[in-house]
């Protein structure tokens, strides 16, 4: 069992959002669907919480109506093995209404926002080499979706 569970708060959207990300992630399953009863305080019948799984961890997605958004002070990041794995996460998740942000973040059509992120960027600014990093980095500045080839053009100057 897993200690910490990250706990998002919809509106009214927490069984699309999840049935959305599940459809996204390959290891992603829909998991237990608990209602609100006659007591409230939503409309009886009508989604209260949905546990979902992407690759190996829990949310739990709660409807609660609008009295809290999602802001960038906290994003889930997605370390992709290649350029594939980029473009699919990428353009699933900007799809239908989701919005593109700078250096591989973005907002997806829920506003819940997504950092997607290619392993090689890590390796291209942790070799110690502070020229070839700031070259990287300020390629990466210039972006919105992440492109391999060129921040290893970036890094190879």
């Amino acid at each position: 069992m897993q200690k910490i569970t990250p706990f998002l708060w919809f509106d009214n959207q927490a069984e699309a959002a999840a049935r959305f990300y599940v459809s996204v992630f390959k290891d992603a399953a829909i998991g237990p669907i608990s209602r609100y009863g006659e007591a409230g305080p939503g409309p009886a019948g009508s989604v209260m919480v949905v546990e979902f799984t992407l690759a190996g961890q829990v949310f739990r997605a709660l409807n609660a109506g609008p009295i809290f958004k999602f802001n960038e002070a906290i994003s889930f990041q997605i370390d992709c093995e290649d350029q594939a794995e980029v473009d699919h996460y990428w353009n699933a998740l900007t799809a239908d209404g989701g919005q593109p942000g700078q250096c591989g973040w973005l907002k997806d059509r829920f506003g819940l926002s997504w950092q997607v992120t290619p392993k090689a960027l890590g390796l291209l600014v942790g070799t110690g080499d502070q020229a070839r990093a700031g070259r990287v980095m300020q390629a990466m500045m210039g972006m919105t979706k992440l492109i391999i080839a060129d921040l290893e053009a970036a890094a190879a100057g």
